[in-house]
């Protein structure tokens, strides 16, 4: 680790899990848009989210985070990401009427889309080709067109992120999350469930406490009509995380601009490694997977 950091040190240190590319030079054009590109999280934003994990750490709320252990392009649709974003809100539901604190919601949406592998290829029927990666990288079918690691899925990922990201706050804003109507998050499987009547008890019983709050309240309660919504993911990518690494225009440091919420996994989490070195910059706050071959 080096003493002093800046957004390109992490190049000096081992980098696990990165993919090679056969065009150098379009992958640094590639980098070069995205650099250009906006951010697509807010400083503001991030520097909320450290308030709140402060109050986890104080005792003074829970975290909550859910998503896929890896996004596709595919699902990029409404229906998914609404889905994931009602179970979110379900659990967080479940989780106020029991603990009776704030829920901060993370979601492992909008970013993840590369994958760590414990092997750098695959065989099948006597064929080796690159191991998926993840759509941020290659594609999943096994042929060499689609295992060709190729630049231009950066930026495929970086705009279905952006397009994610916009629809979740438009649910944010536009009531969706709006704690006074929790029927609109139903979904299926919550209908089939032993626990249905019992969820269902709850909800009445929530929307009972906010009719009589607000009956003695000088006001409707508004800030209950939406929540805040996190986005994290795993900074695997070293090349594309820079990219989206900034100085924010306010003089409040380094954040990464890509996610609210990045962490590092079990396989790039060696303090010497360009993982660490890259995020312990950032302002962000961070997650770091501890799994059983860790080391105190």
């Amino acid at each position: 680790m080096h003493t002093s950091w800046t957004a390109e040190s992490w190049k000096s240190c081992a980098a696990s899990q990165q993919p090679e590319y056969d065009d150098f030079a379009e992958l640094q054009e590639v980098l070069a848009v995205l650099r250009r590109l906006p951010p697509l999280v807010s400083s503001w934003e991030i520097d909320r989210l450290r308030a709140d994990m402060a109050s986890a750490q104080a005792g003074e709320a829970w975290v909550l985070q859910g998503g896929d252990c890896a996004e596709s392009f595919d699902d990029c649709q409404a229906e998914s990401i609404a889905s994931k974003i009602k179970v979110l809100l379900q659990m967080s539901l479940v989780l106020i009427y029991g603990s009776r604190q704030k829920i901060v919601r993370i979601g492992r949406i909008a970013g993840q889309y590369a994958k760590p592998r414990s092997s750098s290829t695959e065989s099948r029927d006597g064929q080796t080709l690159p191991s998926y990666r993840g759509d941020l990288i290659n594609h999943s079918p096994f042929s060499h067109s689609h295992r060709r690691n190729d630049p231009q899925l950066l930026l495929r990922g970086y705009e279905r992120a952006a397009v994610t990201l916009n629809f979740i706050r438009a649910l944010s804003e536009g009531g969706f999350a709006d704690l006074h109507h929790p029927e609109n998050w139903d979904l299926t499987f919550v209908a089939e469930s032993p626990e249905c009547e019992r969820y269902n008890r709850m909800v009445q019983s929530l929307g009972d406490a906010l009719r009589f709050i607000e009956s003695i309240a000088p006001g409707p309660l508004t800030e209950l009509r939406r929540v805040d919504f996190f986005t994290s993911h795993e900074a695997l990518h070293l090349h594309y995380e820079q990219a989206l690494t900034r100085l924010s225009v306010r003089g409040t440091g380094w954040y990464n601009f890509g996610t609210h919420f990045p962490w590092i996994g079990e396989r790039t989490r060696a303090i010497s490694g360009a993982h660490v070195e890259l995020l312990r910059g950032v302002r962000n706050p961070l997650g770091i997977k501890v799994g059983p071959t860790a080391i105190a």
